[in-house]
């Protein structure tokens, strides 16, 4: 990921810099044409799905475009090379070249109760040794998509659903969950989860790429205690967005003391629509409405009261009349942009995708791209990545059959993999640091995939 002077972000706000994606914006309204999949997949995507196998088991998990080919890596209870076994619940992941090999680093967002479960991996370098989630590297061959090794990178954590990849080097994992000693709600499971772990969660874990092992599971307590969701790092200012998976979610961003250093503090805001409080984006929007965002203080990232109440970072920044969403999930940096996912946003419930633009460092233009009209055109949007040619890759997360999509820089959907095995959600997006190979996952069982084919036949 490249770097930026802060003289030239401030002055051109890095227009163009990264991938095309302003053309996302080109039109008032994104969601003019008929959003068939049909009409998608002919028109800028890469045609009718099929059943397709695996180039290396022989299984049929995908429905993929002719001409596209897969291998499966990591599926869970493979034994890995250091001798554990492949946790479950695959989520967010994030890709890096290393020394030849490609090397993935994928969430495992394990819900486990206390006594039902433990850390996996080398104990002593366990968070929690009550909490099973965490994170696996794996080390990829770039030419074959095969594995060459894997292995336990974070342990002891608890429900780590997506993250995000830093411009230093490392992923952060994020717990989507603020359990601990007492009970915590779940809002949108409907149940509640814990008490009686040895450690109180909510928190971000950072996991260097150069890792070869586990490392030491360390609390970014100052990112804030919450129900994480996705982080994006704007490489010019290193200022880290975060997403929260929540019913009435907030919009943060940390503003590290040292950039690079994230454990060593920082500070914490919250968005907010400038000149109005509490706005609310849940429903009522139009697509290509904008706000001017200011940011607003959180003074106690850590507040003593989050295992009973999971809103009580949000409460802090509604006081001072931070704005709502519907589940914010997915976060991606391009174009010198933040892309999020509003999983239930809209009058259909059916799923937002809105962009961040950074007007120098205190204030910034959030726009809405695109709200689904029905859950036949966007199901649930989730985990998303920026393509290396401006389009975005979207993965659905809706209650029945489960699609990877496509949204092009003119605002048309498209197919691009279908689940064939059931109804679990698609997680992870990411491609290779080459551009040629797509990685993303099946939550349940979990199943990491490595694509590639005729990407210049679309717009991936």
């Amino acid at each position: 990921m490249p770097t930026f002077d802060r003289r030239t972000f401030l002055k051109t706000g890095l227009l163009g810099s990264l991938v095309g994606v302003q053309g996302l914006l080109a039109r008032p309204a994104l969601a003019k044409p008929a959003l068939g999949r049909d009409f998608g997949n002919d028109k800028v995507g890469y045609g009718s799905l099929k059943k397709t196998a695996s180039k290396n088991t022989g299984e049929s998990m995908l429905s993929l475009p002719e001409g596209f080919s897969y291998t499966i890596l990591g599926k869970v209870g493979d034994k890995m090379s250091d001798g554990n076994l492949t946790p479950a619940a695959h989520d967010g992941t994030a890709a890096q070249n290393y020394k030849g090999k490609i090397r993935l680093i994928r969430n495992h967002e394990v819900r486990n109760e206390p006594g039902q479960g433990k850390a996996f991996g080398r104990p002593s370098n366990a968070y929690d040794k009550a909490a099973g989630g965490g994170t696996t590297t794996i080390e990829i061959d770039p030419v074959t998509r095969e594995r060459v090794r894997d292995w336990v990178s974070l342990s002891g954590t608890l429900v780590n659903c997506a993250g995000g990849r830093t411009p230093w080097g490392t992923w952060i994992s994020c717990e989507e969950t603020t359990a601990g000693h007492g009970k915590s709600k779940v809002y949108h499971k409907d149940k509640e989860q814990g008490g009686g772990y040895e450690k109180e969660h909510g928190f971000n874990f950072e996991v260097p790429f150069s890792a070869d092992g586990s490392v030491k599971a360390v609390p970014l307590i100052e990112m804030g205690r919450f129900v994480h969701e996705a982080i994006a790092v704007d490489p010019s200012t290193g200022i880290v967005y975060q997403t929260e998976d929540h019913g009435s979610a907030g919009f943060y961003r940390f503003l590290p003391n040292v950039i690079g250093k994230l454990a060593d503090g920082g500070k914490l805001q919250m968005a907010k629509v400038k000149g109005k409080d509490l706005v609310d984006t849940r429903k009522g929007q139009k697509d290509g409405m904008t706000y001017e965002i200011e940011w607003v203080d959180i003074k106690d990232p850590n507040p003593a009261n989050a295992w009973e109440d999971e809103l009580a970072v949000a409460k802090q920044g509604r006081a001072n009349g931070a704005m709502i969403f519907a589940r914010l999930e997915g976060a991606w940096y391009g174009d010198g942009c933040i892309f999020l996912n509003s999983t239930n946003g809209g009058q259909a419930e059916a799923g937002q995708i809105w962009r961040y633009r950074p007007m120098g460092e205190a204030t910034g233009e959030l726009t809405l791209l695109f709200e689904s009209p029905s859950r036949e055109i966007l199901d649930a949007p989730d985990n998303l990545c920026v393509t290396p040619r401006g389009a975005l890759v979207i993965c659905e997360d809706g209650p029945g059959t489960n699609y990877v999509r496509g949204l092009s820089k003119e605002g048309l959907i498209f197919d691009f993999a279908q689940n064939l095995v059931n109804d679990s959600e698609f997680t992870g997006a990411t491609f290779s640091p080459d551009g040629q190979t797509l990685f993303f996952n099946i939550q349940n069982p979990g199943t990491t995939f490595a694509v590639w084919g005729p990407w210049e036949r679309g717009v991936f």
